[in-house]
């Protein structure tokens, strides 16, 4: 019989200590250095492009490379953190990350800058779920669990704007290199932390095996997945190889959950994904996630490219929307989310992100700072804060010990995949918008190709606003109504019987 997680766990309550903050602050170190590495490189290409002289055609390649490996890869290093211990698999990790940065640091030709980028993804795809189901398994009492959460919501939603700001630095006063090489400074301190403050649990109960059908099929749809999407971004929607990819990855994940229904020891047990809750809160993560890139993307290059902002400004036009997301996250894990849930936090989020990318589409190239960039970005940033810690929270609540790290694997899927659902299409949509502006305003003067380019990215907010406005009837109508989500967790921690248990049957 396959093993279920249909029954509540019981969880014994750990007195949090400061050995427990300290495992945080390492967690929280190894989770940045992952998602920042998303846009950290970007500011960096064009320097690195001189360098090392590859074309715009091959550009794509460094970025592509890396979320290929990271998308397919994930669930896989999640369930690896699950069979040879999170501890392990969390320095395993770091020690590969540090390890394929340094070669991509050091590369000397376009080929080794590809691989360090794959081996960067292969090894941040063993990193990113451990990281999230070693902080799953070492905060167990409410109130410390919801602190905890918003430090790493918080981390999630800012990691790529930190990102930017540390990229453009890096690259205007150091080099390119730089952008890699930091990573080693990064990880070399978080092993030193996994080290001394992240414990071992030892296993009860025989060692279940690795679902080896389970995981083939899973990497290659996630794989034909982001190839797909990312081949939408640089060859267009209506690309066979485009079509080619999405219809095989949408057969193989097919094949893979008629698989996993009759699997002895299954990669991912369906009752994760298929109770309510939970995937309300993978969907809230992924649309948040396409939204999120593409926050980034066009601000950036609205900054850049039409204010003509230098990278160091653009960085630093994005702290405020940071330092609000920070405060919201920590608002809404503290204050909000328990007596709430997500049921409320959730829409008002994404309800909060939909007004934010409508008062981006009035954006123009006379625009200001202060008056039309910072109200928008202070929105979103709150709207991020609401939405990504409630939805992380949620999702990982109540999940059994042994597939803690398949279902912290299934959040960061459910980003990477919204990221690039989020680029592709978003980019699509922008450059037709562009196109046909300029078809409209012949000829293609220098004015009125900087407005083709500011209406393609009102054009992206304005579907953006509209992921977001999705997002938030989703969550409306697919959250439970419950329980304080504190109620429900010290319900879960002691192993008493809920009305809506954290795992359907």
């Amino acid at each position: 019989m396959p093993p279920t997680t249909s029954s509540l766990p019981t969880v014994v309550h750990t007195p949090t200590t400061s050995r427990h903050w300290w495992t945080l602050a390492t967690v929280g170190l190894a989770q940045l250095m992952v998602v920042l590495d998303s846009t950290v490189v970007n500011i960096a290409l064009p320097s690195a492009q001189a360098d090392l002289g590859f074309t715009n055609a091959e550009r794509q390649w460094i970025i592509t490379a890396y979320s290929l490996a990271f998308g397919s890869l994930l669930l896989l290093g999640g369930r690896v953190s699950d069979l040879i211990g999170r501890k392990r698999t969390f320095i395993i990790g770091l020690i590969g990350f540090a390890g394929a940065s340094a070669l991509g640091g050091a590369a000397n030709t376009f080929g080794l800058l590809v691989g360090a980028r794959a081996l960067q993804g292969a090894f941040g795809a063993l990193l990113a779920p451990t990281a999230l189901a070693v902080l799953t398994t070492t905060f167990t009492i409410p109130k410390e669990r919801a602190r905890a959460f918003g430090v790493f919501g918080a981390i999630a939603g800012a990691g790529g704007a930190i990102g930017l700001l540390l990229g453009g630095v890096l690259t205007e006063y150091y080099s390119w290199r730089w952008s890699l090489y930091i990573n080693v400074v990064i990880a070399l301190i978080a092993v030193v932390g996994a080290i001394f403050f992240v414990t071992s649990v030892k296993r009860t109960g025989a060692r279940p095996k690795l679902d080896i059908p389970g995981t083939l099929l899973v990497s290659g749809a996630l794989f034909s997945l982001v190839y797909g999407f990312s081949n939408a971004e640089t060859d267009g929607w209506d690309s066979p190889l485009t079509w080619g990819f999405l219809t095989a990855a949408g057969i193989l994940l097919v094949a893979f959950v008629l698989w996993q229904r009759r699997a002895a020891h299954p990669l991912l047990p369906l009752s994760i994904v298929l109770d309510r809750n939970r995937g309300a809160a993978f969907i809230s993560v992924l649309i948040a996630g396409a939204g999120m890139f593409g926050i980034f993307l066009f601000v950036t290059y609205y900054m850049q490219e039409t204010l003509h902002y230098s990278p160091i400004q653009t960085g630093l036009g994005f702290l405020p929307m940071i330092a609000m997301l920070v405060l919201s996250a920590q608002l809404s894990t503290n204050i909000f989310l328990p007596r709430l849930g997500p049921k409320i936090m959730v829409p008002f989020g994404m309800t909060l992100g939909a007004i934010g990318m409508l008062y981006l589409t009035h954006l123009d190239q006379h625009s200001t700072y202060a008056a039309d960039i910072l109200p928008p970005l202070l929105i979103l940033g709150f709207a991020m804060g609401s939405i990504m810690p409630a939805s992380i929270q949620t999702a990982t609540l109540g999940i059994d010990r042994s597939f803690a790290g398949v279902a912290s694997a299934t959040v960061n899927t459910s980003q990477q995949v919204g990221g690039s659902l989020g680029t592709a299409l978003l980019n699509t949509l922008a450059a037709t918008a562009a196109a046909d502006y300029l078809a409209s305003h012949l000829p293609p003067t220098p004015a009125v190709l900087t407005d083709a380019a500011v209406h393609s990215y009102s054009v992206a907010y304005l579907w953006g606003a509209l992921f977001f406005a999705i997002g938030a009837i989703n969550a409306a109508l697919l959250f439970r109504r419950r329980r304080p989500l504190a109620v429900a967790e010290s319900a879960a921690a002691t192993g008493a019987a809920t009305p809506e248990p954290a795992i359907a049957h």
